[in-house]
Protein backbone atom coordinates (compact mmCIF):
# COMPACT_ATOMS: atom_id res chain seq x y z
CA UNK A 1 0.00 0.00 0.00
CA UNK A 2 1.26 3.44 -0.91
CA UNK A 3 0.76 5.94 1.91
CA UNK A 4 0.81 9.65 1.05
CA UNK A 5 0.39 12.81 3.08
CA UNK A 6 -1.76 15.51 1.48
CA UNK A 7 -3.18 18.83 2.66
CA UNK A 8 -6.56 20.36 1.86
CA UNK A 9 -6.56 21.43 -1.78
CA UNK A 10 -3.87 18.95 -2.75
CA UNK A 11 -4.57 15.87 -4.84
CA UNK A 12 -3.15 12.68 -6.25
CA UNK A 13 -3.50 11.32 -9.78
CA UNK A 14 -4.00 7.65 -10.56
CA UNK A 15 -3.17 6.27 -13.99
CA UNK A 16 -3.47 9.67 -15.74
CA UNK A 17 -7.29 9.43 -15.48
CA UNK A 18 -8.35 9.58 -11.85
CA UNK A 19 -7.79 12.52 -9.55
CA UNK A 20 -8.42 12.33 -5.80
CA UNK A 21 -8.48 15.71 -4.07
CA UNK A 22 -8.60 16.49 -0.36
CA UNK A 23 -11.55 18.87 -0.01
CA UNK A 24 -11.90 19.31 3.74
CA UNK A 25 -10.46 18.07 7.02
CA UNK A 26 -12.36 18.25 10.32
CA UNK A 27 -11.07 16.35 13.34
CA UNK A 28 -10.62 12.70 12.41
CA UNK A 29 -12.63 12.96 9.16
CA UNK A 30 -11.67 14.12 5.72
CA UNK A 31 -13.79 14.89 2.69
CA UNK A 32 -12.39 13.82 -0.66
CA UNK A 33 -13.44 14.54 -4.22
CA UNK A 34 -12.87 12.03 -7.00
CA UNK A 35 -12.74 12.88 -10.71
CA UNK A 36 -12.86 9.78 -12.88
CA UNK A 37 -14.18 8.80 -16.31
CA UNK A 38 -17.81 7.62 -16.32
CA UNK A 39 -16.66 4.11 -17.26
CA UNK A 40 -14.81 3.83 -13.92
CA UNK A 41 -16.95 2.71 -10.98
CA UNK A 42 -16.25 4.53 -7.73
CA UNK A 43 -17.85 3.17 -4.55
CA UNK A 44 -17.21 3.24 -0.82
CA UNK A 45 -15.63 -0.10 0.16
CA UNK A 46 -18.70 -1.30 2.08
CA UNK A 47 -20.92 -0.61 -0.96
CA UNK A 48 -18.44 -2.34 -3.28
CA UNK A 49 -18.39 -5.43 -1.04
CA UNK A 50 -22.22 -5.55 -1.03
CA UNK A 51 -22.29 -5.32 -4.84
CA UNK A 52 -19.78 -8.18 -5.04
CA UNK A 53 -21.86 -10.25 -2.59
CA UNK A 54 -25.04 -9.70 -4.59
CA UNK A 55 -23.27 -10.53 -7.86
CA UNK A 56 -21.91 -13.75 -6.37
CA UNK A 57 -25.35 -14.65 -5.03
CA UNK A 58 -26.83 -14.11 -8.50
CA UNK A 59 -24.16 -16.37 -10.00
CA UNK A 60 -24.84 -19.03 -7.37
CA UNK A 61 -28.55 -19.04 -8.29
CA UNK A 62 -27.96 -18.97 -12.04
CA UNK A 63 -27.99 -22.78 -12.19
CA UNK A 64 -31.28 -22.89 -10.25
CA UNK A 65 -32.85 -20.48 -12.73
CA UNK A 66 -31.62 -22.52 -15.72
CA UNK A 67 -33.13 -25.70 -14.24
CA UNK A 68 -36.42 -23.90 -13.57
CA UNK A 69 -36.56 -22.59 -17.14
CA UNK A 70 -35.89 -26.06 -18.55
CA UNK A 71 -38.67 -27.47 -16.37
CA UNK A 72 -41.09 -24.76 -17.48
CA UNK A 73 -40.29 -25.43 -21.14
CA UNK A 74 -41.08 -29.14 -20.69
CA UNK A 75 -44.48 -28.37 -19.12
Amino acid sequence: MLVLTRKVGQSITIDDEIEVEIIESKGDKIKIGIKAPKRVSVHRTEVHKEIERQNQEALDHRGDIKMLLKKLRKD
